[in-house]
C-alpha cells in the first residue's frame, strides 16, 4: 500500500566562508548516503535520503529538481510562460516552464525540493528565508494549478539549514498571521544550532584574521550563544510540529578543531572536562527547542555516517512526517538495589534506546558513550528532582552550566516516537519495538569507579491494535516468530495464551491504567534495579 506525501523540501546545512563546493553539489549533501557491512539486505547499504526516499514503496517521492531556479540576481520572465503568471517566472527564485508542466503533470504530491539557498545572494539568513519562503510558495502555487488540495510541505534541515527555515517560517507570518502553519506541515532538524555555538564567542580580531570571512559574516553571527532568537519558533509555528534530532557522537567528527573548541568551552562553562555532550561541532543542549519534541542517535554532525548521512535519520523524519501513532514512554516507579559507593559518591544515570523490528537502525539512543542518559540520581527510587527541561531550554546557551538532562517531558518522559501502524511488514505480528534499558552508576568525587554498569538488558515490546489495544513484552525472540516444529502459531491468540504477568515471564502481559485507556505499564527486573514503565499509544 502506498501513500500520497507531502512535498518534501530538503535545507543544508551551514558551507563555510567559501561556498564553491557546496553551490556545485546538486542535491547539497542529501544524496550522500552510508555503507553498514556488517548488516544484511536492506540494513546494508543506505543511498543517502534523496535515493531512498525516490525508491520508497511505502511513501513513493518524485525529483522535482530544476522545476525551480536559484539565482543571485533577479531574471527576466521567459518570452513564452506557457501556463504560469508572470510572478512566477520572474525573480530571483523561479518557476521553469517547460519543466514544471513536465515534472509536475500529475500535481506536486510527493515531490523532493532541494532549496538551493547558497546560489542567492546577499549571504545572509534572512535573504535565505525569503528564499524559502517565495519556494513553498510556488509549490502551493503549482498545487492550485492542478487542483490539489495542499496541506503544507515537510521540511528535512540539517545544522544552520534549520535556522534558515526559522526565518522562512517568520517570513511567512510578517505576510499573514497563521501562514506558517498552513504553508508548513511539519521540520525535522538535525545537529541545528537552535540555542547557538558554544565557541561561537571568540574575539572579533581572530575571525576577521580567517580567510574569506568576510563573506560569512552575517551566517557566522547566527550562531551567537548570547541569542535567543530561537524563541521565535513559537510565535510563528507550532514547536510540536518541530522534531529536533540531536547528535551524540563527538568522537567521529573528523573537523578536530570543533570538537577541541567544544571541549574548551564546557571547561570553562562547567569547570570539568567529565563530559563532551556534543556531536563534534554542536552541543545536546543547542540542538533541541524548548516545548519540541527531540531524539538522540549517536552520529556526528557531518561527515560519514553522520546526522545528515545515516539511515537513522531517513527512518526517524519518515515516522514523523507520516506516522499514525505517537508512543510515549515514562518511568513509573523504581529501585536501585546494588552500587552506591561507601567511598564516594554515586550519581545514577538512566537511558533506554529504541530499535524497530526489520530496521536494524535506532529511533533514540542513550548510553554512557554518547553522555546524554537522565540524571544524575543519587536516590535508590529514581525520584530527585530534576531541572525542568523546557524551562531549563529557555535560557540562551551562553549563561553557565547545562542542566539539560532531566526528564523529556513532565511525568518523568523518557521518549516519544511516531509510528505507522500500516508500514508492518505482511505477514509480521503486530508492531514490535526492541528496548535498551540502561542504568549507570559513577563515582563524583574520583574515589570510585566511573563506568560501573547496574543494569542493561533488552525487551522486545509488541502491541496489537484494536479496541482494546493489548501490549506483551517478550525478553527474548521465541514468541516473535511462527514455530512450525511445535505447530505453534504465535499469532494475537496464540501471544495471548502465553503471556503471564510480572517481569519474570517470558512473555509479560501488560497493565491497564485505570482512567487512561491509552496506556499500559510492565515491569523489568534484574540484579540490582527493577521499574515499571509505562506506554502510551494515541493519534499522531
Amino acid at each position: 500500500m502506498t501513500t500520497a506525501a507531502r512535498p518534501l523540501v530538503l535545507v543544508r546545512g551551514f558551507g563555510g566562508v567559501d561556498v564553491g563546493d557546496e553551490t556545485a553539489s546538486p542535491y547539497q549533501g542529501f544524496n550522500d548516503g552510508s555503507v553498514y557491512p556488517t548488516r544484511r539486505g536492506e540494513n546494508y547499504i543506505y543511498e543517502g535520503f534523496v535515493l531512498r526516499a525516490l525508491k520508497s514503496e511505502r511513501y513513493p517521492y518524485r525529483d522535482a529538481t530544476n522545476v525551480v531556479g536559484f539565482y543571485a540576481r533577479d531574471v527576466d520572465p521567459p518570452h513564452d510562460p506557457r501556463h504560469l503568471d508572470e510572478d512566477s517566472v520572474r525573480g530571483s527564485v523561479v518557476l521553469d516552464p517547460t519543466t514544471e508542466a513536465r515534472v509536475l503533470r500529475t500535481g506536486v504530491a510527493g515531490t523532493i525540493w532541494v532549496y538551493r539557498y547558497y546560489d542567492l545572494r546577499p549571504r545572509a539568513l534572512e535573504r535565505y528565508g525569503e528564499g524559502l519562503h517565495r519556494l513553498v510558495r510556488l509549490i502551493e502555487r503549482s498545487a492550485a494549478r492542478h487542483g490539489e488540495d495542499f496541506d503544507g510541505v515537510d521540511v528535512v534541515a540539517h545544522s544552520m539549514g534549520g535556522l534558515v527555515v526559522r526565518e522562512g517560517l517568520a517570513s511567512m507570518h510578517r505576510e499573514e498571521a497563521g501562514a506558517a502553519l498552513r504553508l508548513v506541515h511539519r521540520v525535522v532538524t538535525l545537529g541545528t544550532p537552535h540555542r547557538g555555538i558554544a565557541f561561537q564567542r571568540a574575539p572579533g580580531w581572530l575571525l576577521r584574521m580567517l580567510p574569506l570571512v568576510e563573506r560569512a559574516e552575517r551566517e557566522l553571527s547566527s550562531f551567537d550563544p548570547t541569542s535567543t532568537r530561537f524563541t521565535e519558533w513559537a510565535e510563528c509555528f507550532d514547536v510540536r510540529r518541530v522534531l529536533t534530532v540531536v547528535g551524540t557522537n563527538h568522537r567521529a567528527y573528523g573537523v578536530a578543531v570543533a570538537s577541541a573548541a567544544n571541549r574548551l568551552a564546557t571547561l570553562l562553562d562547567e569547570g570539568t572536562l567529565a563530559h563532551h555532550r556534543s556531536d563534534g561541532l554542536v552541543l545536546h543542549s543547542s540542538a533541541q527547542l524548548p516545548g519540541a519534541p527531540r531524539t538522540f542517535v549517536h552520529k556526528c554532525h557531518g561527515g560519514p555516517d553522520s546526522l545528515v548521512t545515516s539511515r537513522e535519520t531517513y527512518e526517524i523524519a519518515m515516522r514523523f512526517f507520516h506516522g499514525t501513532h505517537r508512543v510515549t514512554l515514562r518511568l513509573d516507579e523504581a529501585d536501585v538495589s546494588r552500587g552506591g559507593d561507601l567511598f564516594g559518591r554515586s550519581e545514577f544515570y538512566l537511558g533506554v534506546s529504541v530499535k524497530p523490528r526489520f530496521v536494524d537502525f535506532e529511533l533514540v539512543h542513550h548510553s554512557a558513550e554518547a553522555q546524554n542518559c537522565y540524571g544524575p540520581f543519587h536516590r535508590p527510587d529514581l525520584t530527585d528532582p530534576l531541572p525542568d527541561l523546557q524551562e531549563e531550554l529557555s535560557r540562551p546557551l551562553a549563561e553557565r552550566g547545562d542542566r539539560t538532562t532531566g526528564w523529556a517531558g513532565p511525568d518523568r518522559l523518557l521518549w516519544e516516537g511516531w509510528v505507522d501502524a500500516g508500514a508492518v511488514p505482511e505477514g509480521a505480528q503486530g508492531l514490535v519495538l526492541r528496548l535498551d534499558v540502561y542504568l549507570g552508576e559513577r563515582d563524583s568525587t574520583g574515589l570510585g569507579f566511573s563506568d560501573n554498569v547496574v543494569f542493561h538488558k533488552q525487551y522486545y515490546v509488541q502491541v496489537f491494535p484494536g479496541s482494546p489495544w493489548e501490549l506483551y513484552v517478550h525478553t527474548g525472540e521465541r514468541y516473535l516468530v511462527d514455530d512450525p516444529a511445535h505447530d505453534r502459531a504465535n499469532d494475537q491468540d496464540g501471544i495471548r495464551a502465553v503471556a503471564r504477568p510480572g517481569a519474570a515471564a517470558e512473555v509479560q502481559s501488560s497493565r491497564e491504567v485505570p482512567g487512561h485507556p491509552d496506556e499500559r505499564t510492565f515491569d523489568v527486573a534484574g540484579t540490582g534495579f527493577s521499574a515499571r514503565f509505562r506506554v502510551g499509544v494515541g493519534p499522531a
